[in-house]
């Protein structure tokens, strides 16, 4: 006997699909998911042609910020983000990483005035295939395993 799960349809709110399945928990702490009332479904280890598994997430009721999507980018670069109204996708979106990025980053320089004054941490970004960064203040480069989300 074949069993299905069902899972309802959403009315309002943002679905986020193509997530690599080692990057779904740091997208639900991106989103600060755990304080959220409104029903949350999160699908992890999912085929995936593309991926070979993938995770999904959908909220209801949220829709992502740009700075969110801009840590999502930085996280998982080929995510989608579907905007969902009325039970209708009215947007898709892939995530685009940006040229450059504000306040989302911290400098792991220690020595870096971003972190020894209130400072708002600016950093371009120079390799969006391995995501690599660079900070605007002290010129170091952060490699994609090294980058701490504020």
């Amino acid at each position: 006997m074949k069993k299905e799960l069902v899972v309802r349809a959403l009315e309002n709110g943002t679905v986020i699909d193509h997530i690599p399945a080692d990057k779904l928990f740091q997208i639900v702490n991106i989103l600060h998911l755990d304080t959220i009332s409104d029903q949350i479904t999160i699908g992890n280890n999912l085929d995936s042609n593309k991926l070979g598994k993938k995770g999904v997430i959908k909220i209801s009721g949220k829709y992502i910020d740009p700075q969110e999507l801009n840590k999502i980018a930085l996280i998982a670069p080929n995510a989608r983000i579907n905007i969902i109204k009325d039970y209708q996708v009215v947007e898709k979106n892939e995530c685009v990483m940006p040229d450059e990025v504000y306040e989302i980053l911290q400098c792991v320089n220690p020595m870096c005035i971003t972190n020894k004054q209130n400072v708002t941490t600016h950093f371009h970004i120079v390799n969006k295939e391995d995501r690599t960064v660079k900070c605007h203040y002290c010129e170091r480069y952060i490699k994609a395993e090294d980058l701490i989300l504020k």
